[in-house]
């Protein structure tokens, strides 16, 4: 058994995990998984994600809106679109007030997953409002935000140096430099199975430049699984891989990056 391994960002309300959903959940604390941060994307998915934090002491729940939640419905693909279109009729903000109460929930630790998204058609000044709405909504309450941040860099970092809010930046994609000044900050930094692939040169510099104070380990399950399974559907006993990727780029022991990361997420996640 590998661990102790803290999950911060899971999706396993997602429908890939239908057919096994809770046997699945039941098996992993004995491959070595004290936590999982389940993240909710829109209204649809939050009572969902929610259930499962209630179903298992060491789940907990994110909520907010994703920036893909506002893609018009000729853009979804098979899932459709989300309710942020199709009950809200875009209207993000009134998605978010319909969102508040869950925020009183104690399973409830953080604001996400939310962020910018340029690699989808989703109109950038919608995406921008409703990102700042969601930070300024983290601070307002307290609890840590969960970035997603797809091609969208500059104006994401942006804004978390306009706000200073805390939280993790989800599934880190940028330069080693920006990283540190961002720590600085007080952010932490969440690497999953990507950084792992043979291209992603950038994740081991950020990851050998930053304090493993800051380095949170998540999955972005059912996606991302990491070499050297990669292409499977992901669950959050094959960030075993991710972690002793990392401590191969610190020169340290994996037992020391797991045993740091879980307490990482407990301390972001004001566990």
């Amino acid at each position: 058994m590998t661990g102790p391994i803290f999950d911060t960002h899971a999706h396993y309300s997602a429908r890939a995990f239908d057919a096994d959903r809770f046997a699945l959940l039941d098996s992993l604390p004995e491959k070595g998984v004290v936590g999982v941060c389940e993240q909710a994307t829109h209204s649809g998915d939050a009572p969902r994600v929610l259930e499962l934090a209630h179903r298992y002491p060491w789940v907990y729940a994110a909520i907010g809106i994703h920036p893909e939640s506002l893609l018009a419905s000729e853009d979804c693909g098979e899932e459709g679109p989300a309710p942020t279109v199709s009950v809200f009729g875009g209207d993000w903000a009134a998605e978010m007030k319909a969102l508040a109460p869950y925020y009183d929930d104690p399973k409830v630790v953080a604001v996400g997953e939310c962020g910018l998204d340029y690699h989808w058609p989703v109109p950038k000044d919608a995406q921008l409002a409703l990102f700042e709405a969601e930070i300024r909504l983290a601070l307002e309450l307290d609890k840590p935000i969960i970035v997603h941040d797809r091609n969208a860099h500059a104006d994401v970092y942006a804004l978390l140096k306009k706000y200073r809010p805390k939280g993790i930046v989800h599934c880190y994609s940028g330069s080693a430099d920006d990283a540190v000044w961002l720590a600085r900050q007080g952010l932490y930094f969440g690497f999953g199975g990507a950084c792992t692939f043979k291209g992603a040169k950038r994740a081991a510099k950020a990851i050998a430049a930053l304090p493993l104070e800051q380095i949170v380990l998540e999955t972005d399950c059912p996606y991302m699984a990491p070499e050297p399974v990669r292409g499977i559907r992901c669950d959050s006993s094959l960030i075993r891989y991710v972690g002793e990727y990392a401590a191969s780029v610190k020169g340290i022991s994996p037992e020391e990056v797991f045993r740091q990361t879980a307490q990482n997420a407990r301390t972001v996640y004001q566990l």
